[in-house]
């Protein structure tokens, strides 16, 4: 493709945004001028491209009118501050924050709904999914028509990486004290997560759900273009630098086949299917890889229209980054 795009990244320096940074530079995006942005905390700052070192620039400075596309890659309010901003200078958006609203902004994940952006004219808005959102919804993709699936339940360990740079410095840390019988103190999170899981991840609200869990129920109803699917979620966190582990229950309309749903997760994108008597972890498998590992697939014992797996995704690579830059090639492949 000769055509290339002046791109800008807005949380650069975060886990997800220099890991947004390597996925443009391995799949070879047409990038024309790379901005990497963030706040003037992080301003100065350098990140490698293409053999050569970015420098990363304040957002607040940044005349949005030099690019055509944005990544958001830093919390929900910075997009909410600065979207505006690019909308009005024509960019189309990619927020991984969950910030847009959905009406505007449509979920999408490419393996299950890339029809959607059929539907949008440019400058486009785009919500990038949570990565356990993607996770569920490219396992999931292959397997509603064959077993009208009717309730999903879903346990979900995040790794510390879920709550930023912080969350595994913190990790590091407690890790090393307690390996040097040192006094363990907590300071990013309320308690020890070194050799420990933690019951929530993230605050609950009134309803006793933290907004992870909400958006994650939320999230995968709006791929699944399901919107009474019912969907139940407990986030925790384990001490875990990267990838999510998801513990998921199915419960299906059509009693379960077998080898039916096995031949469907083989086929279908974005999946690598574990065999029988092996099962996928995020260490050994899923970090740094661009496909969801899934596994332990199993008929309920006592129900045959119940059906078990579990899935591990690098939350950064596959649940973030590639989610969004899979986004960002179909549109300037079909529709920029």
């Amino acid at each position: 493709m000769s055509q290339t795009f002046d791109i800008a990244i807005i949380g650069a320096t975060g886990t997800v945004g220099e890991t947004l940074v390597q996925v443009l530079e391995e799949r070879g995006f047409p990038i024309g001028t790379l901005h990497l942005l963030a706040s003037i905390e992080s301003a100065g700052a350098s990140v490698p491209f293409r053999g050569k070192n970015v420098r990363v620039r304040e957002v607040e400075q940044f005349d949005f009118s030099q690019v055509q596309m944005v990544f958001f890659a830093a919390a929900e309010q910075v997009t909410h501050s600065f979207a505006p901003r690019a909308q009005a200078a024509g960019c189309s958006l990619i927020d991984l924050s969950g910030a847009l609203a959905v009406e505007l902004a449509p979920m999408v994940v490419p393996e299950a709904n890339a029809a959607v952006l059929e539907t949008l004219k440019a400058p486009f808005q785009i919500n990038s999914p949570s990565p356990c959102a993607i996770a569920l919804a490219v396992a999931l993709a292959p397997l509603r028509e064959q077993l009208g699936i009717q309730r999903v339940n879903a346990t979900a360990c995040l790794a510390v990486s879920s709550v930023g740079r912080e969350g595994v410095s913190e990790l590091a840390r407690q890790t090393a004290e307690l390996l040097n019988v040192r006094p363990l103190e907590p300071r990013f999170f309320d308690r020890q997560i070194a050799f420990n899981v933690l019951a929530q991840a993230g605050k609950p609200d009134a309803t006793g759900y933290s907004r992870v869990e909400k958006r994650l129920v939320e999230e995968l109803k709006l791929v699944l273009a399901e919107p009474t699917l019912k969907v139940s979620a407990t986030c925790v966190l384990a001490p875990v630098f990267f990838g999510d582990s998801l513990s998921v229950s199915l419960q299906c309309a059509n009693a379960v086949d077998l080898a039916e749903v096995n031949a469907a997760l083989e086929a279908a994108e974005g999946i690598e299917l574990v065999e029988e008597g092996d099962y996928p972890t995020v260490v050994g498998d899923a970090v740094g890889q661009d496909v969801i590992y899934v596994g332990r697939v199993r008929v309920g014992l006592d129900d045959l229209y119940e059906l078990n797996l579990w899935i591990a995704s690098d939350n950064v690579r596959k649940g973030a980054a590639l989610n969004a830059v899979q986004i960002a090639e179909l549109l300037i492949k079909h529709y920029l």
